[in-house]
């Protein structure tokens, strides 16, 4: 059966050269990095070497790079990392951001910190005015993803950072959506943390990093033996370090190359849908998105069964946050961009790779609109015309 994989957002598969890599750091180069000895000086070394190529990749310093198990910590080292230096204050997150930011936020509100959750349109951007509105004397921090997991919608983030530093707040972007798709220059974004997933761009899983922007005093959330300059306690994962400098090495030098060819991938498949398939509602901003995200809900029938359907044809996508698979709880994406809950609950997500061809995007075409009309004619709530 042929197989179509349109479910990036969700993970990549490692690059094959990444892969070669990082072998001979599991068996052969196997020296823990803080030993002095030869083979702990050359694990040193390439944990080193793989800082230096994320921040040449972010624009930024070494020493402003901390290697973590992933996004999600990456997200919870930001913000409790951040606030827990204070005894109180206000934290400011939209209301659409990834479970890393938006489940450590919720842990800091039961411990008495005040978070605003500011909304987003029908597109799901923020509302600048209320974003701006929102800020008091006390907020210490606010976070706000560059682009959005579900509809795929880029924020304005350096316009989002330079209102938080003109109110003496620190500023945090969850671009872990971004690397490989979106040039990510953390001067040009402004921002103070930012945080990497390398699954998301041809990486190893369990491996992320953390941007703090020289000067931004952080405390640990992990404690131990002091590594990754006393912030991440934990002997370093070598294999997965060096797998994500080398794939978001490999991510940003191809920027050019791949994101046009996403973009005109993932027009052909909306314009397909929308042609094709009556009571479809593209979601997320139509312009300002990652150029590999396709997301719309399809009226009348449940996200669910239409996976199911695509998969038993051999296409992988996903339905609503890829993090809430094995939830029948509606995206809070969707429902937080003012639509319903039948409507999120009917929503797709295809999010495309550098591997993804025409000919995957027109059998998608081709299958799609007879799974549609066969899941609406069982349903009671669809009359066709």
């Amino acid at each position: 059966m042929r197989s179509v994989y349109f479910d990036h957002a969700a993970t990549t598969a490692v690059d094959p050269t990444v892969l070669s890599l990082m072998m001979p750091y599991f068996s052969e180069h196997y020296g823990n990095p803080s030993e002095l000895h030869a083979l702990g000086r050359a694990t040193r070394e390439a944990v080193e070497q793989a800082r230096a190529q994320v921040a040449a990749a972010l624009g930024a310093a070494e020493k402003e790079i901390i290697f973590t198990s992933g996004g999600t910590e990456a997200d919870n080292m930001a913000l409790i990392g951040y606030l827990q230096r204070f005894e109180d204050g206000h934290l400011i997150i939209s209301a659409i951001e990834h479970p890393g930011v938006m489940e450590a936020a919720r842990f800091l509100q039961r411990q008495g910190w005040d978070v605003t959750f500011v909304g987003v349109d029908g597109q799901g951007m923020i509302d600048l005015d209320e974003y701006a509105a929102a800020f008091r004397d006390d907020t210490r921090l606010a976070s706000v993803m560059l682009a959005n997991n579900v509809v795929g919608t880029v924020q304005p983030v350096a316009e989002l950072a330079r209102v938080a530093h003109e109110r003496g707040a620190v500023f945090h972007t969850d671009a872990v959506q971004v690397a490989g798709s979106l040039p990510l220059a953390v001067d040009e974004l402004g921002v103070d943390l930012l945080s990497l997933s390398a699954h998301k761009f041809y990486g190893p899983k369990g491996s992320g990093a953390l941007y703090i922007r020289r000067g931004t005093r952080m405390a640990p959330i992990i404690h131990g033996g002091g590594h990754e300059r006393r912030l991440r306690s934990g002997t370093e994962n070598v294999p997965g370090i060096v797998g994500l400098g080398a794939a978001l090495t490999a991510a940003v030098d191809g920027i050019g190359e791949t994101k046009p060819r996403l973009e005109r991938l993932r027009e052909r498949l909306m314009t397909g849908v929308l042609a094709s398939i009556e009571d479809v509602l593209y979601l997320g901003h139509p312009t300002e998105r990652l150029p590999g995200n396709v997301a719309f809900t399809v009226r009348y029938i449940e996200g669910e069964s239409m996976l199911l359907q695509l998969d038993a044809k051999g296409i992988a996508v996903s339905s609503g946050s890829a993090c809430a698979s094995g939830s029948l709880e509606p995206s809070h994406v969707i429902l937080a961009m003012g639509f319903g809950a039948e409507e999120a609950h009917g929503s797709l997500r295809l999010s495309l790779g550098r591997e993804n061809t025409d000919e995957e995007a027109d059998y998608f075409l081709e299958v799609f609109p007879g799974i549609v009309e066969r899941l609406r004619a069982m349903s009671p709530l669809y009359v066709k015309g």
